[in-house]
């Protein structure tokens, strides 16, 4: 269960690498409550990404969304895809949700046409991305917000941390997105303590 006054998204995104024991963190995890996860491992080999998949129990994957690798959400009745510049359409047969990343505001319109969320990144300064630094000012998401750009579709990714889930609450984003803060330490005491801060 969210709280009562964050009634928000929650969604965690895999370390770009490749973990030890990761299957097993990331079946804590959505044992655990996590409501969605979204696969990303940009390096890595389509047989290495279905060989983690499969050591995830089947009953979870209607939580989890593939990049990349759309087919798996075929093949394994995924929950989602996310769609890219080299995967810019979902597979044929395809029902699941389908979700996009944008990088300002002006993308936002079109991407929200034809995907059901959508991630805005950078938000704040990177914690996983040394240097990458937000790509808004406070400013800039108050316009966009009492615009109606930020919405119950769009997901802020990048520095998220529980900390700031109130102030992106009144940017009124549809949820949010974690990856650095949640991976910092990747034990499944740090993870599942993690997640507790933010359902």
């Amino acid at each position: 269960m969210y709280k009562e006054e964050f009634p928000m998204q929650l969604i965690a995104i895999t370390h770009p690498e490749f973990l030890p024991q990761e299957a097993s963190l990331l079946t804590a995890l959505l044992a655990e409550g996590l409501p969605f996860l979204h696969l990303r491992k940009p390096k890595g080999t389509m047989r290495k990404v279905k060989m983690l998949l499969e050591e995830i129990p089947s009953q979870y994957y209607p939580r989890i969304a593939i990049h990349n690798y759309l087919d798996l959400a075929v093949s394994h009745q995924l929950g989602g895809v996310h769609l890219n510049a080299a995967h810019p359409l979902p597979p044929l047969n395809y029902e699941g949700r389908i979700s996009c990343s944008c990088h300002s505001f002006t993308e936002l319109p079109e991407a929200k046409k034809r995907c059901d969320y959508l991630f805005l990144s950078p938000i704040y300064d990177s914690i996983s991305k040394k240097g990458y630094q937000s790509g808004f000012s406070e400013d800039e998401l108050q316009e966009a917000a009492d615009e109606g750009l930020i919405d119950a579709k769009v997901i802020a990714l990048g520095g998220v941390t529980s900390s700031k889930l109130e102030t992106l609450s009144a940017l009124h984003f549809g949820g949010v997105a974690i990856l650095g803060d949640l991976w910092k330490e990747p034990t499944i005491e740090y993870v599942l303590d993690t997640l507790k801060k933010y359902i």
